[in-house]
């Protein structure tokens, strides 16, 4: 059998430490700059206004209580604060009494692919995010160059930042090779994240638990990490292992933060299938014994109790080395085969199948649409086969051969998303793919993140205050971005600005009727225009791309 992955030595002092520690640390260290607007406005010597936002409760984004304020626009920029601006001179005037006003929320990981088919990015403005970073797991534009290019030509709704995947950089230079790389194909991967990190990159992504991502080592991550580290950008990682293995994924994220002295985002941070429910303590203590270290690591995290993936997640990777091809020769092998069938059911009873084909639901089957919304349980009795795990590893087989699927898997706790939210180093971000009414059957959170947040964790549990939530969508990833002149309510600073009911905000989109806006979100300014008024898109693309600039970090 070929392909198989090195075990992990993950640092044992991070597990040990983890066992014990309790703390609280620091505020995270601002390590980038990015350009992407004009230089800021001096303070507003006149009472102009294009936009004036006006009695509204003010949550500026660093976490400070609201304030009643108005707040004036003029071009792209905040131009003025006060509790009472005249609202002669406004061209257009908001009223947001009885609303909260807040920075337009940031969403550090969003699978961006349909951008240029959906470039209103509806389904992430009308939750009220104003910036969105694409390029996770992985998987992104490469080149970049020419892509950032299409997406100015195109003009699009919300403002957005790249990264750089691993994935598709080792797949340009090593295709779906399962080996390590050669002293050139490595110098080649490096000369890739380099240009891509002088292009516009904020930094790398790794889906370790992708193809062929997952063929790599600690040394190969490390070494493209630096180069990005030395371009001052940072590290965001799709840990290798989620369910079992989970420590050990955490341990190798630090390691490579560690090594290549790069700040680290440890993305859509979960504990996947039972076994490894409530081990968020675990690796929350992980984050706080590296973080004293010297380690700058965060996390992010959308607010469910499900993920979304491709089946192929339930595909031992050793099966899939060398693409499609070479996976069905193996099926071909009666001993592959069974060794493949075997790890799709230990995947299906331990890990991502959650140890009920009830919990793996479909929701982009390209071949059979009208399982889209059904579970793996219900194409098997749809072929009346018994709902076993040996039966859905047959149907996962068969979903692979025929193009693959995309599904939900509903194998999180609720203990655990309460538990990483309220970390003082989490970070609300979706995971979401743009989406719009008609198309497959989406995770809710392409649609209600940020709005599920405020109105399921805030005003119903109480898990957190308001002005922390805010905090948590905005100055958070903006500073985690390097950015200085976003995320913050400020005279002075871009007017990217969201308006909201504090008291009727909410997701509306669920695990069976996907396709639902939220509400409450009410207005939503974009580089100071107005994107969404009454919770209705006015149509407007004013977003730009971001461009991060290398910047030499000290080591």
């Amino acid at each position: 059998m070929t392909g198989r992955v090195t075990p992990l030595r993950m640092p044992l002092l991070y597990v040990a430490v983890a066992i014990a520690i309790t703390g609280a640390m620091a505020t995270p260290t601002l390590v980038a700059r990015s350009v992407g607007a004009q230089p800021p406005a001096r303070r507003a010597d006149s009472t102009r206004f294009d936009v004036l936002i006006a009695g509204g409760m003010v949550l500026d984004g660093t976490g400070a209580p609201a304030r009643r304020l108005d707040v004036g626009l003029r071009g792209d920029r905040i131009v003025a604060m006060a509790p009472a601006l005249s609202r002669t001179g406004a061209t257009t005037v908001i009223d947001a009494t009885g609303r909260t006003v807040a920075p337009g929320f940031i969403d550090l990981h969003a699978h961006l692919e349909p951008l240029l088919q959906l470039p209103l990015a509806e389904s992430a403005l009308r939750q009220g995010v104003t910036l969105a970073v694409g390029g996770p797991d992985g998987g992104s534009p490469l080149p970049l160059a020419p892509y950032i290019d299409s997406v100015r030509k195109a003009t699009v709704g919300i403002n957005v930042a790249y990264l750089v995947g691993h994935n598709d950089v080792r797949r340009t230079v090593m295709g779906m090779s399962d080996k390590a790389p050669t002293a050139p194909q490595l110098a080649r991967m490096q000369q890739l994240v380099g240009q891509a990190m002088h292009e516009g990159a904020f930094g790398l992504s790794t889906g370790l638990i992708y193809l062929p991502g997952t063929y790599s080592t600690v040394d190969e991550v490390v070494a493209l990490s630096t180069v990005a580290s030395d371009s001052g950008g940072l590290y965001t990682s799709h840990l290798r292992k989620e369910g079992l293995g989970l420590l050990e994924g955490v341990g190798e994220a630090l390691e490579i933060g560690r090594r290549a002295h790069i700040p680290v985002v440890l993305t859509h941070h979960k504990a996947v299938g039972q076994a490894m429910w409530g081990k968020s303590v675990l690796t929350l203590a992980m984050v706080d014994s590296a973080r004293k270290a010297g380690t700058d690591v965060m996390i992010d995290q959308y607010p469910y109790t499900a993920t979304h993936t491709g089946i192929g997640i339930l595909v031992p990777s050793w099966a899939m080395a060398g693409g499609d091809a070479e996976f069905a020769k193996r099926l071909a092998n009666p001993v592959l085969k069974d060794s493949i069938v075997r790890g799709i059911v230990d995947n299906i009873v331990n890990d991502r199948g959650g140890g009920d084909l009830a919990r793996v639901q479909f929701s982009r089957v390209t071949w059979d649409t009208s399982l889209e919304g059904k579970t793996l349980k219900d194409w098997a009795v749809r072929r009346k086969m018994a709902p076993t795990p040996a039966n859905g590893a047959v149907l996962v087989i068969e979903a692979m051969l025929k193009g693959g699927a995309n599904a939900i898997y509903h194998v999180l706790d609720e203990g655990d998303v309460r538990r990483i939210m309220v970390s003082p180093f989490t970070m609300i971000a979706s995971d979401g793919r743009l989406s719009q009414p008609g198309d497959g059957h989406p995770h809710p959170r392409a649609y209600g993140t940020f709005p599920r947040v405020l109105g399921e964790y805030v005003r119903g549990q109480r898990l957190m205050s308001l002005a922390t939530a805010v905090h948590k969508m905005t100055e958070m990833p903006a500073k985690r971005l390097g950015l200085t002149d976003r995320g913050v309510l400020r005279v002075g600073g871009v007017a990217d600005v969201v308006v909201f009911d504090a008291r009727t905000v909410k997701d509306r989109s669920t695990f069976t009727e996907p396709h639902q806006y939220p509400v409450g979100i009410e207005t939503v300014i974009v580089n100071g225009q107005v994107a969404v008024r009454g919770g209705t898109p006015t149509g407007v693309k004013a977003g730009r791309v971001l461009e991060h600039r290398p910047v030499a970090r000290t080591r």
